[in-house]
Order: structure tokens, then sequence, then C-alpha cells
């Protein structure tokens, strides 16, 4: 008899949790564990901000899921575009370029978000996101080189234009981005004497009330404080209207002239979710409390891409917020009940208390609430950075983290960039392939078009 065949899908914190919890768990004859993703590491996501900024390099967050020798999962190269839960293929395409069909007997769903984006006319042709390493590094270079071209230009106009810089989104990708980018412009102006430091602004807009309201009114008063004195225009209730090449419009009517957007305002469940033709809530599969999708047998699902009941709270109809420390406690847990499943065992519910909130403003400066307890300035900043540094999965990972913030405290920046945006400009649209994904019936169609050839 053939081994039962795990597929996971995704290796972001949900998915790289539940295939080494898979790993320790399950004999080496009990079943065969597969997962699919495009990158062979787990990225780091909260401390993307840090490395558009320069104070920790790309290679310090992704975690690479080939270093140790020990582990026996299959990595299959490639995204998931499509789930036929009928026939129990996985159609996906990897990174040749070829549609394959993967069959399972259980299957994971941890495909992660998108960037959520908006009918804004030129918002994908013209803004940066924050989702991906590629588009972190990818920011860098921009910004510095924005410096660089406004150093030598002789238009003022043209030099007003590049050192305004323009962020969409108060959650705490755009705080944090806005504020450690700001902090790298301030710092990098110092080596150009021909910039005058008043001229580089930096705006930060946000369609809610308040900036980030899950910390609560005084921390996000704090924190939005700290922002405006450096000198950060914060404008809340506002969101953008019409983006271009060279400027962007505001709500409210005004025009930025820029050549930099930054878009962070939100995420969404992957579209792989949009293939299964199954019931969604705000866009995320409905799954029960222990991450079975109803009515389907074998089939999990957890993370940014599930509305996985909140057991925690009290609260009807509560699901856990997309946030990187539920995903990596669902991820051990689905495994224990896929585990469960495989064994003729009972299924638990998914139950997890919030540990708190923890936002890194850059330098000494951070917002914190930990277990309910907030924090300011340099106590927030060890919690911070303590927390994240303790969440890193490997030793090599935490050992490059923390000599790259020493580094960094000591010595600052080199505000090197690489140069290879001169090759091809790219923005949010090249980054995130949102328009590869199949439809249901394009799913049925193909998997029916496989049998039928076999």
């Amino acid at each position: 008899m053939t081994r039962p065949r795990i597929l996971v899908v995704g290796a972001g914190f949900a998915g790289v949790e539940c295939v080494r919890r898979l790993e320790r768990k399950l004999g080496a004859d009990e079943a065969d564990v597969t997962l699919v993703t495009p990158f062979a590491y787990q990225l780091y996501l909260p401390l993307l901000p840090q490395v558009a900024s320069g104070v920790l390099t790309p290679q310090s967050i992704a975690v690479s899921l080939r270093r140790s020798r020990k582990y026996r999962t299959r990595i299959i190269p490639g995204g998931a575009i499509g789930v036929d839960l009928k026939a129990k293929v996985c159609v996906i395409r990897t990174i040749t370029d070829e549609i394959v069909d993967e069959p399972y007997d259980y299957i994971v769903l941890a495909p992660g978000s998108v960037t959520r984006t908006f009918d804004i006319p030129g918002l994908t042709d013209h803004a940066f996101g924050m989702k991906t390493l590629a588009e972190a590094a990818y920011v860098r270079d921009h910004v510095i080189s924005q410096l660089d071209l406004a150093d030598a230009s002789h238009d003022e106009a043209e030099r007003a234009a590049r050192l305004q810089f323009v962020v969409v989104g108060g959650g705490y990708a755009g705080t944090e981005t806005a504020a450690c980018l700001q902090k790298l412009t301030h710092a990098a102006v110092k080596r150009y004497p021909r910039i005058d430091p008043a001229l580089i602004k930096w705006h930060l807009i946000d369609i809610a009330p308040k900036l980030m309201p899950e910390l609560g009114d005084k921390l996000g008063s704090t924190a939005q404080n700290i922002l405006t004195k450096r000198g950060i225009d914060i404008s809340l209730g506002t969101s953008i209207a019409k983006a271009g090449p060279e400027e962007v419009t505001f709500t409210d009517g005004r025009v930025i002239p820029t050549h930099t957007l930054i878009w962070t305002a939100g995420v969404v469940a992957s579209p792989l979710i949009g293939t299964l033709g199954a019931e969604t809530l705000r866009g995320r599969l409905v799954v029960g409390p222990d991450m079975r999708m109803p009515g389907q047998d074998g089939v999990f699902a957890l993370g940014d891409s599930a509305a996985v009941p909140d057991e925690a709270k009290d609260e009807e109809g509560a699901i856990c917020p997309p946030t990187a420390q539920h995903a990596m406690r669902q991820g051990k847990h689905v495994a224990d009940n896929v585990i469960a499943t495989l064994r003729g065992g009972a299924t638990r519910p998914y139950v997890h208390k919030d540990l708190g909130l923890v936002v890194d403003l850059g330098g000494k400066d951070a917002v914190s609430k930990p277990l309910g307890i907030e924090l300011r300035g340099l106590p927030a900043q060890v919690a911070a950075r303590g927390y994240h540094w303790a969440a890193l999965r490997t030793n090599v990972a935490k050992v490059r983290v923390a000599t790259n913030w020493t580094l960094n405290a000591i010595a600052g920046d080199d505000f090197v960039r690489t140069g290879f945006q001169h090759r091809r400009a790219a923005r949010l649209k090249d980054f995130e392939y949102t328009n590869a994904y199949l439809t249901p019936d394009q799913v049925r169609a193909h998997v029916d078009g496989t049998e039928r050839q076999e």
C-alpha cells in the first residue's frame, strides 16, 4: 500500500510550522509530506521595513528551508494555481512554467495573502508594495536613487518631487515602513551637501480615523506624535484618488508631486482560495474551529487565507486576525489535527489568546503592548525586537539579525544601492502574480482533461 500523501501549500509562518511539526511527529513510513512554494525559504514578514531601510540584510530574514539535511519533506518549487477538491488534485505552475497536477490525500492550505488593492487609476502601475523580499530590496534601491537623482538635478521642481515620498496605509506595515524609511533618508541626506534636508517630506495617509487603532488611543497617539515630531505629515480619513508617474492625487484634492508611492493598505486572501468554489468570509475560506473545511475530507486551511474562528474571544463570529503569532500557532495545531485524522483520532479546536502587539518605529522609538502592558520608547523597542528575535525559527537567522542590529547601531548605513532597477522599472503589479490563478471551471476542465489523457 502507498503511504498517505500530505500536501502543504505555502511556506509562510503557517505552512512551515505545519511541515516541521509533521516531520517531527510522523513516523518515516506513516506519510509522504510535500510542500509547494515558489521560494525555498520562510520570509519573516514583520521585519521587511527594516530590510527596506537597510537595518537588516535581505538574507537575514529569509530562513532557508533546505539548510538542514534531516528534513524529509519534498519541496516543489512553484505556486499552486488551483485545487480540485472532488478529484483531490492541486494544480501547480512550477518555476519552469510547467503546469503539473499533484494528487493528495490530505491538503493543508496556507497560501497566505496578497496586497489588497482597489480600482484606483494608476495604482498598480505606479505604486510599490511591501509584501515580498524583492519589493523591500527594490524600495530601498529606489529611495536612495531618488536622493542621487535629486542631487544631480538642476530643476528645482524635479528635485522637490524626487524628495517627496507617500506611504498609504496606517496599519503596522505602513507605519513601520514610513518610520523606518524616513530614518533612512534623514541619515542619508547628511551625505548630500547639495540637498536641503527641509526638502525631504514624508506623507503617511490612511482612510481610517486613527493610526493603528488596535493599539488603543494612548499608544496610537504616542506613535502619531513620534512620527509628527520627525516631520512625517500624517493625514487620516484620506486615501488616494489617482496615481501617476510624477504625482499622486489625494481624495481631499491635494496633488503631491512625487516619484515614490508605497501602498501598504492591507491584505486579502490568496486568489488560490477563489479557485475552490467554496464558502468564504470576507474573502477568507470558511473553516471550523479545528481548521477543517466543512463537508470535505482531509482539507484543512489556516493563516491569512482562512477564517479561523477565534475561540479565545467571547464575541460571536470573531475570527483570528491575519498575524504572524496566530499563523505560527495554527501551523503547529493543524499538523496535530492532520496526524490525529490520519491515525483515526479526534481533532481539537484552535484556541490562542493574543499576546499583544509590537511596533518598531526605528532607532530607539517604538510602541508595544505585550500582554496588554503599554510600553513606549526604549522598553517598547526591547520588547519589539526581543519578540521578533525569539520568533525567528533558526539560530543562524537569530545570529544574523542580532549582528545586523548591532552593526547598524554602531556603524550606521553605507546607503549603497545595487542599481538593478536601471534594467527595468518594476511596480506593484510586477511582484504579485494575482492574474496567474485559474477559475474553478478551469481547474475542473484541466483535471478532467489530464485524467482522459491518462
